[in-house]
């Protein structure tokens, strides 16, 4: 009888007997050793690789992400940064061009008109007669006068139209530069006169408040008054 029935009658007969025999022991003992060392290394490499690619994935793709999140702000701020000056500068190049629009629409290249004449002047008034006398100015030339006479607040009916000869309401041959048939220009220090005829209305009397407007192109130049004697 071998060695090997020997054990396995051993074998049978515990097995009848309800109890379980595992032959070779160290075999089992080393197969639930390895086992437990291939679960134990599963678990390690199952832990490790999950957590070092969840790590990694994450941290890199967290760090990736901030970082081109980073980089996408800096390079906003430096395009808004540099839009606001490019946007000053249009504002204000659009507003110098509207300043010159309407300055070319208010002045329309029309020639600028010349300043009005400054004179000083005096009125004296002896019978029909009225004098002005240039005090000190500008020379006023009597081609660009308008006259305008009142006695005691009222106007003659007939004006006189400076230069002139004769006209309706004013005796002839006025004097000065009020003749049409001399030197119309009336200089400082001298004077230029007409009558009023009788032809003309109100008639001045003595006492009497006369009044003379000279205006010079279309400007009141002064308003003299005096008391006839």
């Amino acid at each position: 009888m071998t060695l090997k029935s020997t054990v396995a009658g051993i074998t049978a007969g515990i097995t009848a007997a309800g109890i379980t025999v595992t032959w070779p022991p160290d075999v089992a003992v080393a197969r639930d050793a390895r086992s437990d060392v291939e679960s134990d290394s599963a678990d390690i490499s199952t832990s490790d690789s999950v957590g070092d690619s969840t790590s990694d994935s994450a941290g890199d793709s967290t760090s990736d992400s901030n970082a081109h999140s980073t980089i996408a702000t800096h390079e906003q701020g430096d395009a808004d940064r540099a839009i606001a000056p490019i946007g000053t500068i249009l504002l204000v190049a659009i507003a110098v061009i509207l300043a010159a629009g309407v300055g070319t629409a208010t002045f329309g290249g029309a020639p600028l008109q010349e300043p009005a004449p400054t004179a000083s002047l005096s009125l004296s008034a002896d019978g029909d007669e009225l004098t002005v006398r240039h005090l000190g100015g500008d020379a006023l030339d009597a081609d660009e006068l308008r006259l305008e006479v009142t006695v005691d607040g009222d106007p003659l009916a007939h004006q006189p139209p400076v230069p002139f000869f004769s006209a309706t309401g004013f005796r002839p041959g006025p004097t000065g530069a009020f003749n049409v048939a001399g030197d119309t220009t009336l200089s400082p220090g001298e004077t230029a006169s007409f009558r009023i005829a009788g032809t003309n209305s109100p008639l001045p009397s003595a006492g009497d408040r006369v009044a003379v407007t000279v205006y010079s192109d279309g400007y009141r130049l002064a308003q003299l008054t005096a008391r006839m004697r």
